[in-house]
């Protein structure tokens, strides 16, 4: 029976061993949050909302039908911050390290799930990039849990306290999960903008992508004094820093009579920009979403939609998929039949895998749309594309609509939630099974479009 298990799992392609890895962590993770001592006295959780908890938390979404604070004691607290790390380090990433800690070799078949988990074009340099990866978040987790926890001193009562805030508010931050012990997400530091900022550079170190970091630290170590950053991370930081600009400006012209009303010019730019880094995949919030109106939610549904970078910590249909989309219709209607940046181009192939995971990644969000009007209507459609782009997105953000689904509605929810952290192209493959090579070709003819 074992080795009939053991065959079946090596027959599995790549892509479908990482999905079923995926569901082996929810497991686990499900039951982590069912031990003893993780849920506060006279708290009962069913288990649809553990499950949709754990769903979440791997991967790292931060949407809940539950209150944390609430729900939770330090233990599950520290429960939690153990799968956040799980789900936003990656499954293989954190396996291989500890395999590499244990003393293992790493295989081939090792180094080909590292390549599907991240997104990767070749094997070659795959452990250094989980022994990187690794090493990096750890140690941006670690300088903003000593300055949150030092800072949170002035918040908070005790220095344990300030600790427990500290860490976990780090760990969120840096994988972008969007889960808080305070009830209130970042409500409470509206006015502090030092922890906005710290909060938002974790942000931003776990969405932007891995490889980018690894570059800029090759590049800021001056060891390869002919270095070059590859193409994916200049396209990569320009487009971030684009939707990041655009998001503050459009955020920020929509709530000025709204919600900012009230609020000195510094107030309103910090509020703007926290909530347009928040929206690649973070989800944490400084004021109440609920207050902002239906233009502001479907701008920022749109961001959620687009999500973070490849390789990070985020979901959507990631920055590079929509660059290479505009990038795309730009030179279509220039009548270029390439698409040239940065004195490179950009191959065919990439271009049909963006245009695949945009279209299957439209279809997904606007039937669960219909699906979720249906079974849930008395919600708005605009609250519902809400929750269900940030639930794609691995975002986080809520009109508190999440909590009032119904059962198939919280199923639905948790399926988005799923395929936004293991990825559309890795979904793609797990339906595809095993790649099949075209032996043959057909006469090509021409068709009508448009």
């Amino acid at each position: 029976m074992i080795n009939n298990t053991f065959k079946a799992r090596f027959k599995m392609t790549p892509a479908q061993i990482i999905v079923s890895y995926y569901f082996i962590a929810i497991a686990v993770s499900v039951i982590l949050l069912c031990l003893p001592g993780v849920h506060r006295p006279g708290v009962h959780v069913d288990f649809i909302d553990s499950l949709f908890t754990a769903v979440s938390a791997v991967s790292v979404t931060g949407l809940t039908t539950i209150n944390v604070a609430d729900t939770y004691t330090p233990f599950g607290y520290i429960m939690l911050i153990l799968i956040l790390q799980l789900g936003g380090i990656g499954i293989m990433s954190l396996g291989t390290f500890i395999w590499l800690l244990a003393g293992r070799r790493i295989g081939l078949r090792e180094r080909q799930l590292i390549m599907v988990d991240h997104n990767q074009s070749k094997m070659s340099g795959a452990v250094l990039l989980i022994k990187e990866i690794v090493k990096i978040l750890l140690v941006i987790q670690l300088v903003g849990s000593i300055l949150l926890t030092i800072y949170f001193t002035q918040y908070y009562d005790t220095f344990k306290v300030a600790l427990m805030h500290g860490v976990f508010t780090s760990v969120s931050a840096t994988t972008n999960a969007g889960f808080d012990i305070t009830g209130e997400s970042l409500v409470r530091y509206h006015h502090d903008y030092f922890v906005q900022i710290i909060t938002s550079l974790m942000i931003i170190f776990g969405a932007i992508g891995f490889p980018v970091l690894i570059e800029v630290k090759e590049f800021l170590s001056n060891k390869n004094k002919n270095f070059r950053f590859s193409l994916f991370t200049k396209l990569t930081t320009l487009t971030y820093g684009a939707l990041l600009v655009l998001g503050t400006i459009m955020i920020f012209l929509l709530e000025m009579f709204n919600t900012f009303k009230d609020m000195p010019w510094h107030e309103k730019f910090f509020t703007a920009l926290f909530h347009s880094v928040s929206t690649r995949s973070a989800g944490l919030t400084t004021v109440d979403v609920t207050l902002f109106n239906e233009g502001t939610n479907l701008l920022m549904s749109a961001l959620m939609f687009i999500g973070a970078s490849p390789s990070s910590v985020g979901g959507g249909i990631r920055t590079t998929t929509f660059a290479i989309a505009i990038l795309f219709l730009i030179n279509f209607s220039r009548g270029r039949e390439n698409i040239q940046i940065f004195n490179r181009e950009i191959h065919l192939l990439d271009v049909f895998r963006a245009f695949a995971v945009i279209v299957l990644a439209f279809l997904m969000v606007f039937a669960a749309t219909i699906v979720l009007s249906i079974s849930e209507p008395d919600v708005p459609v605009t609250s519902l594309l809400f929750e269900i782009t940030s639930a794609f997105g691995t975002c986080g953000m809520s009109l508190g609509v999440t909590e009032e689904l119904s059962s198939f509605g919280k199923v639905v929810i948790m399926i988005l939630m799923f395929i936004g952290r293991v990825g559309l192209i890795s979904f793609l493959f797990t339906l595809g099974g095993k790649r099949k090579i075209t032996k043959y070709h057909f006469p090509k003819e021409r068709v009508i479009i448009g």
